[in-house]
């Protein structure tokens, strides 16, 4: 058989297969809306909080004010009882509690540090983390005024007591992130694992079909076959990889700093090696369904353990040696450096060796598994 029509039959069978179409192209377009979805508004604000106020002071109540004022929190409601306020968060009527203690004010008056009481829900980080951000930042301001303000009863100017009260100041500009958003921070990476993970499936739903009868690819040579069918879906996947990297990014706002060639030289060794795992799991899976139901599986490890949302550092070294038999983890360090962070082709020229070697290894157990599928179907 010629290329050409091998090429045809290949193409045929993979756009007559309602569950690859879907997995392919439904999937990539699908996720690139839904899985930003909760990360649109970047960081969570106007956090629901009640107030335990046991102190009934001015400068008590100018404190609530002023947590309702902030950006992260929405004051909703007032208790008498710390009691109370645990059953409000309980019935979520709120996510988190402040508690200002009675003496509150004349502690602040003798010079004395009084403690704010403050909680949220943790079973969402980052609720908890915008409430007690937000709660501690007005804390702060509180105690920032009092010290000014007795600085300048004993005497000194109000511009020196301003400055006289911190003795560093915080310029702080961040770098790679500069919305200090979420989607920046996750959803460059996901991508990247989406593209792997939907590939995989694609390939590997294709190969499981073809365990089941005898057709043009038991008859056709192993190298030719996986030749023509690794060419057709890294083509396919270079076209739904630039509508993540050019419109997606484009869409939400994401940085896309590196250039075209680089993104071109390191997708092909990516997408070559999704395509050999996706032959291989297609090859010793016994039944197709199973191909999509490990890929689902190992999203979570795969991303846990890629080194952007924990350390290397904080990764025991056999969990990175078991991440790194698979393309996402030096794929995602790789185009996270180079759109994000704007770094050289050589700079990422670990991760694109380390991506090449990958596509031997894989390139050769995918031969050998499939030429095996081959025989078995030609002796059936």
């Amino acid at each position: 058989m010629n290329l050409f029509n091998l090429f045809k039959l290949e193409l045929k069978a993979i756009f007559s297969n309602s569950a690859i179409i879907l997995t392919v192209f439904g999937g990539v377009v699908f996720y690139s809306f839904l899985y930003p979805l909760p990360y649109a508004t970047q960081t969570p604000r106007e956090q629901k909080v009640t107030v335990v106020n046991l102190d009934n002071s001015l400068l008590s109540y100018q404190l609530e004010r002023m947590a309702d004022a902030t950006p992260e929190i929405n004051v909703v409601s007032r208790t008498h009882s710390i009691e109370s306020a645990k059953q409000e968060v309980m019935q979520g009527n709120a996510s988190g509690i402040l508690v200002i203690p009675n003496d509150f004010y004349r502690d602040l008056l003798l010079g004395k540090s009084p403690t704010l009481s403050y909680a949220g829900d943790a079973s969402y980080f980052l609720v908890y983390g915008t409430i007690v951000k937000g709660l501690a930042s007005v804390g702060g301001t509180v105690a920032a005024k009092v010290k000014v303000s007795q600085l300048v009863i004993e005497g000194e100017a109000l511009a020196l007591a301003q400055t006289q009260f911190v003795q560093t100041s915080i310029n702080m500009k961040p770098t790679f992130n500069p919305t200090n958003g979420y989607i920046n921070y996750v959803v460059p990476a996901v991508f990247v694992l989406i593209l792997q993970q939907t590939l995989v499936m694609g390939i590997g739903l294709l190969g499981g079909t073809e365990k089941s009868s005898s057709g043009y690819w038991s008859q056709t040579s192993t190298f030719k076959l996986l030749s023509v069918r690794c060419f057709i879906f890294v083509s396919i996947y270079y076209l739904l990889a630039l509508y993540y990297f050019g419109f997606s990014f484009d869409f939400y706002g994401i940085n896309l700093l590196a250039s075209s060639f680089d993104l071109l030289f390191l997708l092909f060794p990516f997408l070559l090696t999704s395509c050999f795992i996706g032959i291989v799991l297609g090859a010793v899976l016994p039944r197709r369904e199973l191909v999509t139901l490990v890929v689902l599986i190992s999203s979570m490890p795969l991303i846990f353990s890629a080194g952007f949302i924990w350390p290397l550092q904080s990764i025991p070294q056999p969990i990175i040696w078991l991440s790194n038999l698979f393309p996402s983890t030096p794929a995602m360090q790789a185009f996270l450096s180079v759109n994000q962070m704007g770094a050289s082709l050589s700079q990422v020229m670990q991760q694109s060796k380390l991506l090449w070697l990958q596509s031997l290894g894989w390139g050769a157990v995918a031969y050998f598994t499939y030429s095996h599928v081959q025989g078995r179907v030609r002796a059936s």
